[in-house]
């Protein structure tokens, strides 16, 4: 059997989409609207407090397009925890006028490589920063799930553990040439979700996305064992801007 990369875990995320039924929300009393967002409004703030707190990380964002009107994503330490967050979610006035649309499940994922020689993962403020993040404030968000190709003479899982190393080398330098653009997070999913690995991607221009995605499709990595799920961008919401949003405002 082929030797499999040994990797390093951290949070749990739970990408989370969901679309509003503005029609019946715009004909909701202003009284009983105003009461819908306080109470789910109040909610997010503990989600973000518990981002403070380093209890987790948490980030809320409008969806362009019509594949969804709204993305949170949560991390916490177990699956437990994020199924909690969801519960608490859909108990709120709010979540009844909305559907989800589609959602990951996923953990924070590192190679263990990264690791040095003699350091515990576990109290390493480099390896723990990176397992356990705090999600970017940046003005956008991309996400998009993706597997490594099991096809033919491009399969991924038969190449030599050499050979995927060089790979993700050269890819690594596509990346680095947007250091200070774009912040990636990689999560992993394999035996979680319908896809291998979640990349979720922030930046302030939008345009980093689509130029960094369309280099990457010319490395090899990407050129011959990479497959892309949906694509979803959007940008975030402050606490103001959820609420103005849900005022109709």
């Amino acid at each position: 059997m082929n030797e499999a990369v040994q990797t390093l875990e951290g949070w749990y995320v739970l990408h989370q989409f969901l679309s509003v039924d503005w029609p019946s929300w715009r004909v909701l009393p202003a009284k009983e609207r105003a009461a819908a967002v306080a109470e789910f409004t109040a909610l997010t703030r503990e989600f973000a407090e518990d981002e403070d707190e380093r209890k987790g990380a948490y980030g809320q964002y409008q969806v362009a397009g019509h594949k969804a009107d709204l993305l949170f994503i949560h991390m916490r330490p177990t699956i437990a925890e994020l199924n909690e967050i969801k519960t608490r979610f859909q108990k709120t006035k709010f979540a009844d006028f909305t559907s989800p649309t589609y959602s990951y499940v996923s953990v924070v994922e590192l190679s263990a490589y990264l690791a040095k020689p003699g350091v515990d993962p576990d109290t390493d403020p480099y390896l723990q920063g990176r397992l356990k993040p705090r999600l970017p404030k940046t003005a956008y968000v991309c996400f998009y799930p993706m597997n490594k190709r099991r096809r033919g003479n491009d399969n991924w899982y038969t190449l030599p553990m050499d050979q995927r190393r060089e790979l993700m080398k050269s890819h690594g330098e596509i990346g680095r040439r947007y250091h200070g653009k774009v912040t990636q997070i990689i999560t992993g999913s394999v035996g979680l979700d319908d896809w291998e690995w979640g990349v979720t991607l922030f930046a302030d221009d939008p345009l980093h996305f689509k130029k960094l995605v369309y280099e990457m499709r010319f490395d090899e990595a990407s050129a011959r064992f990479g497959e892309f799920g949906p694509f979803y961008v959007g940008h975030r919401l402050t606490t103001e801007g959820l609420q103005q949003l849900l005022h109709l405002r």
